[in-house]
């Protein structure tokens, strides 16, 4: 995937007046790590309410500051609770020489035969792995080819997942990732028997005596 580059200014503007940046088209954020001392920043708002919708939360991006790069990973986002739009995002620096953990979003490809041929329901059951590698091997997503299901009851465990020898798997092993289960019995509407008249007659007579 082509690299995403964001541009970023300085800012000393916080507090209340952080709302005229954002009315001039400025996203505040923040940028902070092990190697760099924490920085306040702002984007232009268009610019990277186009790109961060498209950026998964183990993609690396490139933060320009000043001429200088920094390589880092979205971290949190901060929404409007009415509108959604954007209001303030942070940003984890990484050192690329230094192993990091992240989470990595599972993404489920191709056609399961048992989905196909037997009407089977697939359910994923995990959305995403802890993982541990340098950050020039953090992958933006991890594919999980189900194709390989093809009956009804298969299943798709962590263990069976296949991924570069650099990134290590920190997720349980065991933990189910996808299933394939049979489809939802048709509902068999009951067949109502008719009160036997007695009973009619004395929940009237229970009724009348209510009155």
């Amino acid at each position: 995937m082509q690299e995403v580059v964001l541009k970023a200014e300085r800012r000393d503007v916080i507090g209340k007046q952080v709302k005229a940046l954002r009315r001039s088209g400025r996203l505040p954020a923040i940028l902070y790590g092990r190697s760099i001392t924490p920085i306040a920043v702002t984007f232009d708002s268009k610019e990277i309410g186009r790109i961060l919708p498209y950026v998964t939360s183990s993609q690396l991006v490139v933060i320009d500051l000043d001429g200088e790069q920094h390589r880092a990973l979205m971290r949190e986002r901060q929404l409007h609770p009415v509108l959604g739009s954007l209001l303030h995002v942070d940003f984890n620096v990484v050192s690329m020489t230094d192993k990091l953990r992240a989470n990595v979003g599972l993404h489920l490809v191709g056609e399961s035969p048992a989905v196909k041929d037997f009407d089977g329901i697939l359910v994923a059951t995990l959305e995403e792995l802890e993982v541990e590698c340098l950050p020039k091997y953090l992958p933006e997503r991890i594919d999980v080819d189900v194709s390989v299901l093809k009956q009804i009851g298969d299943a798709l465990h962590v263990r069976d997942l296949v991924l570069a020898a650099e990134v290590e798997i920190l997720t349980d092993l065991g933990e189910m990732v996808v299933l394939v289960t049979a489809p939802e019995a048709e509902e068999v509407e009951a067949v109502e028997v008719a009160a036997p008249e007695p009973e009619v007659i004395e929940r009237g007579r229970k009724e009348e005596e209510d009155f």
